[in-house]
């Protein structure tokens, strides 16, 4: 057996996406080179690791038990790694994230000193929409996620960091009714959803679905935004995190509309599977996070307290 570190890593990654194509892409390598590794592998066994059925990547039961030696010897190198550099007083690996895409606004103040204060650590975050970011959980891709709804049906431990709060919101122009009702606006204006699979969808159509309201006039955009701008231009109102609208509001871009039973309150909550053994990097930045939380949230958030 002749198989190189780089090997494993790539099988692994093969593994864990099913797709030579996307374990290039998240390899930042060609899918051609993906692809000899895959054969030089494969040749130092007499069992077929992977197989091709109607276009489709299958990992064979044997494939998959290489896969988690695979992973197991990873691990070990990334531990004699981290070994090394402790005893050289520095603490350095890698930190894997993934971010619901509101918590863009949330995340860089929960890692800006942490990665002053250790310069040798790497990070690699990846910002989406939460049914990505709980399927980079579920494979145990990644060390720790930011949501502000927990996904069910995993065992999962967490830290609460803050609220987040969602308010219906319109351009500077639009009128207030003293009335409270949604349906006064949204009978007259498109309402701006985000795509499937997003938090911020998902809280507003459970609001929509409890108030047995359905709008007349849906539009759907992919990014908080998206949404932004459009309510800025007067597309369309919608229901929006307020972390991401603080400029907006201090320039009277965007206007909160109040309604009844709004606004929506869930919490942040950094997550990691449950039972996860956890890196030296991973378990610094979870003693960071316990122990800054109160100062972050006080420094950085306290205006989210005014709405």
């Amino acid at each position: 057996m002749n198989y190189t570190l780089h090997q494993l890593q790539v099988f692994l990654k093969i593994t864990q996406t099913k797709s030579i194509t996307k374990a290039a892409e998240e390899l930042h390598l060609t899918q051609p080179a993906v692809s000899i590794q895959l054969k030089n592998f494969q040749d130092q066994f007499d069992i077929p690791l992977t197989e091709v059925l109607g276009r489709k990547l299958y990992v064979t039961d044997f494939g998959k038990e290489i896969a988690l030696a695979a992973e197991n010897i990873i691990n070990e190198v990334y531990a004699i790694n981290y070994k090394t550099q402790a005893f050289r007083g520095l603490l350095s690996g890698c930190l894997k994230l993934s971010v619901v895409s509101t918590g863009k606004y949330v995340m860089p103040y929960y890692l800006s000193e942490f990665m002053k204060n250790n310069s040798e650590v790497e990070l690699e975050m990846d910002v989406t929409n939460k049914s990505k970011v709980i399927k980079s959980l579920k494979n145990n891709e990644i060390d720790f996620a930011l949501v502000s709804v927990l996904p069910t049906n995993i065992a999962l431990e967490s830290i609460q960091l803050m609220d987040n709060k969602l308010f219906l919101v319109g351009n500077k122009f639009i009128e207030i009714n003293n009335d409270r009702l949604i349906t006064k606006y949204i009978s007259n204006l498109p309402l701006i959803y985000r795509e499937l699979g997003s938090a911020t969808r998902t809280s507003m159509e459970t609001f929509l679905d409890k108030s047995n309201i359905i709008p007349n006039m849906k539009i759907q955009l992919t990014s908080n935004e998206a949404v932004k701008q459009s309510v800025i231009a007067g597309l369309g109102i919608s229901i929006m995190p307020l972390i991401g609208l603080k400029n907006e509001l201090e320039k009277g871009d965007i206007k909160i509309i109040p309604v009844k039973n709004l606004p929506i309150i869930s919490t942040w909550r950094l997550i990691w599977l449950k039972g996860k053994k956890l890196s030296p990097v991973a378990k610094a930045y979870l003693e960071f996070v316990n122990l800054q939380n109160e100062d972050i949230k006080n420094n950085h958030f306290s205006w989210i307290n005014n709405y």
